[in-house]
């Protein structure tokens, strides 16, 4: 038994997870293990093409989406977004963070598509999940902050979002997760496109991503995992959705930020090409300029400190997060992506040529990733 599945078997037979797949490439090697269940009934075996819901590793994708409109000249990052999404014109920005949402000043300069692939539009999640702003967006846009299939749709979601304050001014701090929802927007907007169908001709298809999309045909079902929440106070799991549940059909809000399904090798596909400089197959999908800019920090410091809840000292690109430093074992500068929600992470790192994935079906119980993810990076720095 090798030391990859004997990580992902312990967690199995102990209850932590029903069942997990993980892909480690370096260069031209790739192992994968894939070990437990789809669900707690274990009705059909892991395996290498079964299907799960990325959640926020859906991001990074998204954010290549934004950057294919700027490459194709269709978009500048320093465009206003208010061109495209005029609901969110003339933004106010809350006077103090724990104040009233009504006590407002404006925003002194538009936010730009730049801010929306940084996460610094003024408007996301932020450790303070008490203040006034966190919770308006929970209570008025999240119906259920695991399944982003039950947003409303985007004309709705961008009429409440306007109604509820910035917490900064555009540029000056970082907030999770809202960017990559407007960037779901904004590349429909921008290309005449709804989202999935954009994302399928320019990248799902060139790259052979025949597993990766926003809802489960009825034909691959068998292939799809149950979800399951995670009790923090007892690690225990429970029904949060099913095969043929809230995947069975595209959305009316296709979410970016959180929706998409896919496998190890589809998202490992995507992975190569940023890897590659943004080329596969033969073509150059992304130019090379745009691929540095997403796998880039663009945080400040300070910026990164205030955020120490989500990125632990990480910074963060176009997508996803950037180590900046080796302060942990599995934490090697200028590895890029991220973690999901529902128990799946997914990374690259550039110095070494290598794709990181893995796979869950058992909900993070919170913005700190879970042992079982720490455990596989420790297994992936410590192989190279």
């Amino acid at each position: 038994m090798t030391k990859l599945r004997e990580l992902l078997e312990t967690k199995v037979e102990r209850g932590t997870l029903p069942g997990a797949v993980a892909l480690v490439a370096r260069g031209g090697a790739v192992e994968v293990e894939a070990a437990g269940f789809v669900d707690l009934e274990r009705s059909a075996p892991m395996t290498r093409e079964t299907i799960f819901r990325l959640a926020s590793v859906s991001k990074p994708v998204t954010a290549a989406g934004v950057m294919l409109l700027v490459d194709d000249g269709q978009i500048a990052l320093d465009d206003p977004i208010d061109r495209w999404l005029p609901e969110l014109a003339e933004p106010r920005v809350a006077r103090t963070p724990d104040g009233p949402l009504d006590d407002t000043v404006p925003a002194d300069r538009p936010i730009t598509v730049f801010d929306l692939l940084t996460f610094r539009s003024g408007w996301g999640f932020t450790a303070d999940w008490t203040s006034p702003v966190n919770q308006a967006i929970f209570r008025e846009m999240v119906r259920d902050g695991m399944i982003p299939q039950d947003y409303a749709p985007p004309e709705e979601y961008l009429a409440q979002l306007a109604r509820i304050p910035l917490l900064n001014q555009p540029g000056e701090g970082w907030q999770y997760n809202i960017g990559s929802e407007l960037q779901s927007v904004l590349i429909a907007r921008v290309s005449g496109t709804p989202l999935p169908e954009f994302l399928t001709e320019r990248l799902f298809e060139p790259l052979g991503m025949a597993d990766t999309g926003f809802a489960v045909p009825a034909a691959k079902r068998d292939r799809f995992t149950t979800l399951y929440r995670t009790d923090p106070a007892t690690g225990d799991l429970s029904l949060a959705d099913r095969p043929d549940g809230k995947w069975n059909t595209v959305p009316v809000f296709p979410s970016g930020a959180g929706g998409m399904v896919s496998t190890a090798d589809d998202w490992y596909a995507f992975g190569r090409m940023l890897l590659n400089g943004g080329a596969a197959n033969g073509r150059q999908l992304l130019s090379a300029e745009s691929v540095r800019l997403m796998t880039t920090d663009h945080l400040t410091e300070q910026q990164r400190a205030a955020s120490e809840l989500f990125l632990e000292g990480q910074g963060w690109g176009f997508g996803g997060s950037v180590d900046v430093t080796d302060r942990d074992p599995w934490n090697v500068p200028g590895r890029y992506g991220w973690v999901g929600g529902s128990g799946t992470a997914a990374h690259i790192i550039p110095a070494a040529g290598a794709v990181t994935i893995l796979l869950t079906q058992a909900s993070m119980t919170g913005p700190t990733p879970p042992a079982v993810m720490r455990e596989f990076w420790t297994y992936a720095a410590e192989g190279e």
